[in-house]
């Protein structure tokens, strides 16, 4: 049921004031692979932090561990937070949270700092800051907002299709041009399950699909840097010296891994032969050290983790609090899986970070709110559909 006005604001007091503590088993399951994250970030980075090719760690090997550190305790606390404030709060600021990320991103171009030949981040001092992060909380949020705002209207063009693809357009444009199209296209995605979830037609999925297939056509003929991502994909060991040889080395990282894995701390790429190996291809690190059985249990608790998400957001007793659950979910679970796609092969090579478990005190703490928030919606649960 929608409300507006005081109808809203007493109803939100009234949940407020009855709202119970949160899902244990979800933030038992948050908290399991936080802890694995960092202790893997630690065993993953200790080798370049020492060697310390780009004059940053100083020779620390504990560098990249002790702010990993930092950052998931902050990330705790800001999850906790969050999930004391009531839904109300995040609905009400919805559109300011996606209005900042847009503000965050037409300010790369312009002082954002350049790494790895893409400009993704906007230097604060010592710290980075990724805007592609908040622009995915900012989409979830938004979107479930104007969802519950035109909920009778979701079929039609104008509410149910227009003012999403604007933003999409304006969100992603700006990725593109930093260039970042792994983010474009999961903001592409949990945009369009967000839409589907609010009810709009399918036949307009159906032409999006065929929009996006025309766009992936023209990425790969005006941009080289996409066509040498598909290309080096199909063939990686054709060229293992140049632009193969990131995702080989992950490959003979998961490969020695075995049933049962190396041990901990005992990964033989991570002594810069594999790129990114506390980032982006921590998984395959995962694999080398603990193995088959070790992933697949970490596997095991992402999916645990997104089942407990999706049950949270169908119980949920607001049409707001569901769409934002599910969203949150949704985006976890789509990172998840390209992130170990990539690393093993099965798609194209693209800079996603595993959740939990890549560094990146940015992507980190975000993470952390976004399931603060997930935490915050399991509150209002009522006692009789919690267990």
């Amino acid at each position: 049921m929608e409300y507006s006005g005081t109808r809203l604001e007493a109803a939100e007091t009234k949940v407020k004031t009855a709202r119970k503590g949160f899902d244990l088993p979800f933030f038992v399951l948050v908290m399991l692979l936080l802890i694995l994250g960092v202790i893997m970030v630690l065993s993953s980075s200790y080798a370049r932090a020492y060697y310390d090719p780009g004059n940053l760690t100083g020779g620390n090997p504990v560098y990249y561990f002790i702010r990993q550190l930092v950052f998931a305790i902050f990330g705790v606390a800001a999850m906790l937070f969050a999930s004391k404030l009531p839904m109300g709060f995040f609905r009400r600021y919805s559109l300011p949270v996606l209005a900042l990320a847009i503000i965050l991103l037409l300010l790369v171009p312009l002082i954002g700092v350049r790494a790895n030949g893409a400009r993704r981040w906007i230097g604060i001092g010592s710290l980075t800051v990724q805007p592609s992060e908040i622009a995915k909380l900012g989409i979830i949020l938004a979107f479930s907002a104007i969802i519950c705002r035109y909920r009778g209207k979701m079929k039609t063009f104008r509410y149910g299709i227009l003012p999403f693809v604007a933003i999409l357009l304006v969100v992603v444009g700006l990725l593109i041009l930093e260039p970042h199209f792994s983010a474009s296209i999961i903001i592409i995605a949990v945009g369009g399950a967000m839409m589907f979830l609010g009810g709009a037609r399918l036949i307009w999925f159906i032409a999006a699909a065929a929009a996006v297939g025309g766009g992936i056509a023209v990425l790969l003929t005006k941009f080289p840097y996409a066509s040498t991502r598909i290309t080096t994909w199909l063939d990686p060991f054709s060229s293992t010296s140049d632009e193969g040889y990131q995702i080989v080395q992950s490959l003979y990282s998961i490969g020695s891994g075995g049933l049962t894995g190396l041990g901990f701390g005992q990964s033989r790429q991570k002594f810069l032969y594999l790129p990114e190996e506390h980032n982006d291809f921590i998984f395959s690190v995962v694999c080398e050290e603990l193995g088959f059985i070790g992933a697949v249990l970490i596997l095991a608790l992402f999916s645990l983790l997104v089942v407990r998400g999706y049950w949270i957001a169908v119980n949920s007793r607001s049409r707001y609090s569901c769409l934002v659950c599910a969203g949150i979910t949704t985006l976890l679970a789509i990172q998840t899986i390209l992130n170990v796609a990539v690393v093993t092969n099965l798609v194209p090579c693209t800079g996603i970070s595993l959740p939990f478990f890549s560094y990146g005190g940015t992507a980190l703490l975000i993470q952390m709110i976004e399931m603060g928030i997930v935490l915050s919606a399991s509150r209002d649960i009522p006692a009789s559909k919690a267990g």
